[in-house]
């Protein structure tokens, strides 16, 4: 295959998994919604009696169809949606690959905003699908599938570009090295995030005593716990990509290990916003409301760096992270030496 098949393959194959990845979504919002039925069903039946200790042949809800049926039926789409998941993500890692290989010489697919931003969602979805079965995430597939649906969606109408060859600073090992690890990091705390926001949610809802029937989401102490735990894996793989690697590769590149570059700044900003939620809950005693609440600022900083700072700076270095084709972006850094020009 020469490099434009290459590239055609992963634009195919990024739109099969949005397309993938949409049809999981409403399984498994039918499967919110029915399992809910099935509760409220199941509330009716033993509120008439069905359920007092009297053994019942068929039991049926208030409109006469069969629970067992139902909870089957149920527990079909949940397999379903995940199954889908799980193809939409088989897909999602066939365009990556795909990028990679359409550019010459091959590269790992992370030269622009478009190909940072499809492979962080990749890496959402992949750490929902290994920590789904650890931390009993299965809930959070629709919000989950629903992110992916979503930035897929951004990254294909606004930040795509054509492949090219990368820009003389990001063609070093240190990118993968650096890339990975910070990705990685942006894909748990997206995931902390997430149970961050469905804490506040349902504690604005009135906690775990007005919970509906039905409801999947876990008790306001399990989702508490559960995000620390995210966000305990997260940090120290942050740290290694801000503060070890990060410093490395800007010195390879630009003889420096700290530029005061925007992005940097806000990368330790991040670090410092998350390190603050860590200290706070194992000394302070922060839980609940307060931790979740610092858990979101820390995501706010962190996305805004992945995405904003590319387009409301003007000054930083790391402008070859935009959304327009890298062999266009050159720049004369003035760290550099007199006359280098940067590519």
């Amino acid at each position: 295959m020469n490099n434009t098949a290459w590239e055609s393959l992963s634009n195919q194959a990024i739109g099969a998994a949005g397309i993938v990845y949409f049809v999981a979504l409403l399984v498994l919002l039918a499967e919110w919604a029915s399992l809910r039925q099935v509760a409220v069903a199941q509330s009716a039946d033993v509120a008439s009696g069905a359920g007092g200790g009297v053994a019942v042949k068929e039991r049926t809800g208030g409109d006469g169809v069969d629970l067992e049926s139902r909870a089957r039926r149920t527990a079909f789409l949940g397999r379903l949606g995940l199954l889908l998941t799980g193809i939409g993500a088989g897909a999602h890692l066939v365009a990556l690959v795909g990028r990679g290989m359409a550019a010459s010489p091959n590269r790992v697919p992370w030269g622009n905003m478009y190909e940072f931003t499809i492979s962080g969602t990749f890496v959402v979805v992949l750490i929902f699908l290994v920590l789904m079965r650890r931390f009993s995430l299965q809930w959070m597939a629709p919000i989950v599938v629903g992110f992916a649906v979503a930035t897929l969606m951004v990254a294909v109408i606004w930040l795509h570009s054509e492949v090219a060859p990368l820009t003389e600073a990001l063609n070093s090992y240190w990118l993968v090295i650096h890339v990975v690890s910070a990705v990685i990091a942006t894909g748990a705390f997206t995931i902390g995030g997430i149970l961050s926001a469905v804490y506040l949610f349902k504690l604005r809802r009135g906690g775990d005593a007005a919970a509906p029937p039905g409801s999947r989401i876990p008790s306001l102490a399990v989702l508490d716990r559960t995000a620390y735990r995210v966000h305990a894996f997260a940090f120290p793989v942050w740290t290694f990509a801000v503060l070890i690697t990060g410093p490395i590769w800007a010195h390879e590149a630009w003889s420096r290990y700290w530029n005061w570059d925007p992005k940097e700044v806000w990368a330790f900003i991040t670090w410092v916003v998350y390190a603050a939620y860590l200290h706070a809950r194992a000394t302070a005693g922060w839980k609940g409301r307060n931790a979740a609440i610092l858990a979101l600022v820390g995501l706010a900083t962190l996305w805004f760096n992945f995405i904003g700072i590319n387009y409301f700076s003007t000054s930083s270095q790391h402008s070859y992270a935009g959304g327009e084709p890298t062999s266009q972006v050159v720049r004369l850094d003035e760290q550099a030496q007199p006359g280098v020009l940067r590519t």
